[in-house]
């Protein structure tokens, strides 16, 4: 029997070191876990409840024991309703200050008449050794109170667990393996106390002290691996499944504590087992690169675009802190507003304000603006830019012969072979009707007119496939150049439209400069 004392000793002492270990973690992590408050309390109870068990175990007499047994109590009374609280704060429920109070009433009366039971005998009619035990043990008659602080005991335990229970399939899974492990604490401990109570434990022994070791030691687990506690998932999950709006939950360390499924659908390779890592270790598993978008004083906000399944979706991101009653922050929430749909409108409304709508070349007022600030950007420098002005040659004929819709494909296939040819920098646009118009920056009259050239090449060599067979098309253009940045737009215009005029009255598909320099015509 002094074998197995000495054994239960050395458990109930690693049990209460276990649970003093979780206290100091969570009062070194207080400000990391929004209901530290409480978490802190609950195993501080523990600890005095499992270090007053183990000196009543080593006790020498039976007046030494009772007094550890007030110290028992001390922990032990109040750790039910503690553990309750824990509960319904991770529940995101709001229990009002009176009716706080009025739960600790009956803890309160049960430490009250422990320290005073020899006068009364309200709360154990007897206390008495046993008899052949190599160290003191006590076994007690249970008094009226003893009744009445088990059973609020047990009520405590159990109201915490079913309630947790009634949320298991509300919760996220990914918090999933705290919930559990919170159910546990409400349930091996009243497990347990039932058991001795029922005098089925080894040596009548009071087994609750031991079984702490395991909840503490579940508790720091879950702190340690799942965040538990650092935002109630339980409270927000109602309200996460109706918001359209993608909510990212980040704690202080920006770890992701949680997301809604709305998130969950804009970002489908969100998943559990990235919870609990840091933004960019996040962004890292899914894009390959950290999160993009800069932090700035104001906290994370800007523009995101997602490809996904082929997809491209753009989201503005948003984020708010997350604040405690008394204005402490523990996280922030990042909102992702989907508007692809708003830019894909914004985009149709730009081009139909910048773009011809037959060719999606610039039309003639988005082109006259980038022309002029493009002159003006080139004028302090006296950095040339020059000006090609063509136009389809007989495109009448096209639309009297075989009607407007080739006349139409006409100049779609004029734009589509100018877009194979034009340079990055290039200003291309439709100008009217059949005409078009190129800005060049920083070329030469020279280097214009070769390129005039090629783009007439161009034309000639691929003949449009219509309807009505194999159509040639080909067009006249005429090119100028900026002097010394002096030359207005509309000066240029006009020049080109000069050159352009020449190069039909010489016969058409040709290229001819202002400066009336003649070109040879590259006929097809």
């Amino acid at each position: 029997m002094e074998t197995r004392l000495t054994m239960y000793i050395t458990l109930v002492v690693t049990s209460g070191v276990m649970s003093a270990f979780l206290c100091m973690y969570a009062i070194y992590k207080r400000k990391d876990v929004p209901d530290a408050r409480n978490l802190i309390l609950l195993t501080a109870l523990q600890s005095i409840y499992i270090f007053g068990f183990a000196f009543e175990l080593a006790s020498d007499s039976l007046a030494e024991i009772k007094r550890w047994i007030i110290v028992e109590y001390l922990g032990i009374a109040f750790a039910p309703v503690v553990g309750l609280m824990l509960v319904l704060r991770y529940m995101g429920k709001a229990v009002p200050r009176p009716w706080a109070l009025a739960m600790y009433a009956i803890p309160l009366t049960t430490i009250a008449l422990v320290s005073t039971n020899d006068v009364h005998g309200l709360f154990y009619k007897d206390i008495y050794l046993r008899e052949n035990t190599p160290s003191p043990m006590a076994d007690i008659v249970v008094g009226e109170w003893y009744i009445v602080h088990g059973a609020y005991t047990f009520g405590c335990l159990l109201a915490g667990g079913i309630l947790l229970i009634l949320q298991w399939k509300k919760t996220n899974k990914a918090y999933r393996k705290q919930l559990f492990t919170l159910i546990c604490g409400q349930f091996i401990p009243m497990t347990a106390s039932f058991l001795y109570l029922m005098g089925i434990t080894p040596d009548g022994m009071d087994v609750v002290p031991f079984v702490l070791c395991i909840t503490s030691a579940m508790y720091l687990w879950a702190l340690l691996s799942t965040q538990m506690l650092r935002i109630s998932p339980i409270a927000k999950e109602s309200l996460f499944e109706s918001m359209r709006e993608g909510v990212l939950v980040l704690d202080l360390s920006e770890r992701l504590i949680d997301y809604n499924p709305a998130a969950g659908r804009m970002l489908p390779e969100l998943g559990a087992p990235l919870v609990g890592l840091t933004l960019d270790s996040v962004w890292k598993r899914m894009a390959g690169t950290e999160f993009p978008i800069e932090r700035g004083l104001g906290g994370i906000n800007g523009h995101l675009r997602w490809t996904s399944g082929g997809k491209t979706s753009e989201y503005e991101v948003r984020s708010s802190l997350i604040k405690k009653r008394a204005g402490d922050t523990f996280g922030s929430l990042l909102m992702l507003i989907d508007f692809t749909e708003q830019r894909m409108l914004q985009e149709q409304l730009k081009r139909q304000a910048y773009y011809d709508s037959l060719t999606g070349a610039l039309n003639r007022a988005r082109f006259v603006m980038q022309a002029r600030a493009l002159l003006q950007e080139k004028a302090p420098s006296r950095m040339p830019v020059s000006l090609i002005l063509f136009d389809i040659d007989h495109f009448k004929r096209f639309n009297d012969t075989y009607g407007h819709e080739t006349g139409d494909a006409v100049l779609v296939h004029v734009a589509a072979v100018c877009r194979e040819v034009i340079e990055e920098g290039h200003l291309f646009a439709r100008y009217g009707g059949e005409e078009f118009v190129i800005a060049m920056p920083d070329a030469t009259l020279e280097e214009a007119c070769e390129f005039a050239g090629r783009l007439r090449d161009a034309l000639a060599e691929e003949p449009l496939l219509s309807k009505a067979g194999s159509l040639s098309v080909t067009a006249s253009f005429g090119v100028t150049a900026s002097r010394d940045g002096a030359d207005s737009l509309d000066e240029l215009l006009r020049q080109a439209d000069e050159g352009l005029y020449e190069a039909k009255r010489r016969g058409r598909d040709q290229v001819v400069a202002y400066n009336k320099k003649e070109l040879p015509a590259q006929h097809a």
